[in-house]
């Protein structure tokens, strides 16, 4: 399989007052499943769809590989999209959806029965559109964006509307396409639908990158913290930065991410520094997800919020 890697560099995309994604860079690398996050509104459906040609950047460029979509060839060999599952003729049946996409992508008669069966549709191959559920639906999405069998693979929020079995099979399927060296990209506004099938992980929020690494270093984030009130937090903020604890103002008190509450209290009776809360907590993926968007600025004028 050949690795094509996405680069987005410095794009920005602005619809009148509105800036909808501003000055995004990060790269998706071959042969991993990497998850697009953030919340609903942080801009990422518009950034996909600059990436694939659709919409014209006010700024900076995303490319595939060494071009930008349309300068391929046959894009739809390069990559193979699916933004929406709502795109489908009702009165169409889901094999005739795909026969009129056949021509555009060069393949046969043949291979859009085999994409079905691929999907787990080949059993309503026959069937309008129209009667299909949104999981249904989704898989005819993800049918059509396979039929070239592209290096490249973009999905926006592709588990809308699968049951948990469905989800199962989405991540199995995922996985294959990276270990087959595919560079596979995947939005969500949701970091636990994502966790257990993605490598990397982009996030965006109100249209600007807010972090970009590894899922492995991202869920060094979610190491342990111990919150702490005080009536003296200046001291207290003073000692914490004496001792490199990393942390952070939170509510009435101190949050810090490393000590445990036990090494906290020694250093502050030690110090003579009075504390009237010491309490210890977990920090999950998605605690450490919803900090990183939620700390993002208010948007000026006219951004998104």
């Amino acid at each position: 399989m050949q690795s094509v890697p996405i680069h987005v560099e410095h794009l920005s995309k602005t619809f009148g007052s509105v800036r909808a994604v501003d000055d995004l860079t990060f790269t998706v690398r071959p042969g991993t499943v990497t998850g697009f996050l953030g919340p609903n509104g942080a801009g990422k459906t518009t950034t996909l769809r600059m990436v694939l040609g659709l919409c014209r950047p006010s700024s900076g460029r995303a490319v595939i590989g060494e071009r930008a979509y349309h300068d391929h060839q046959r894009p739809a060999s390069v990559v193979g999209a699916a933004l929406e599952a709502t795109g489908f003729h009702p009165g169409r049946t889901g094999l005739a959806h795909l026969l009129a996409y056949a021509p555009q992508t060069g393949v046969s008669n043949a291979r859009c029965r085999e994409v079905l069966d691929l999907v787990g549709m080949g059993f309503a191959a026959d069937r309008r559109v129209g009667g299909y559920s949104m999981g249904m639906r989704q898989r005819l999405g993800l049918a059509t964006a396979l039929l070239a069998d592209p290096p490249v693979i973009v999905l926006d929020e592709p588990a809308n509307g699968l049951d948990p079995e469905g989800i199962r099979w989405l991540r199995g399927l995922l996985r294959h396409f990276a270990e087959e060296g595919r560079t596979v990209l995947v939005s969500s506004h949701v970091l636990s639908e994502v966790q257990s099938t993605v490598d990397d992980v982009v996030i965006i929020a109100r249209g600007r990158l807010v972090h970009a690494s590894s899922l492995r270093d991202l869920a060094a984030l979610a190491a342990p913290e111990t919150y702490v009130e005080s009536p003296v937090l200046p001291r207290f903020a003073a000692l914490a930065d004496e001792r490199g604890w990393r942390h952070r103002p939170e509510s009435a008190g101190i949050a810090l991410a490393g000590p445990t509450p036990a090494e906290v209290g020694a250093a502050a009776y030690a110090s003579g520094v009075e504390l009237h809360q010491l309490t210890p907590r977990g920090v999950s993926l998605e605690d450490v997800f919803l900090r990183l968007t939620a700390d993002q600025p208010r948007p000026a004028a006219g951004e998104v919020a």
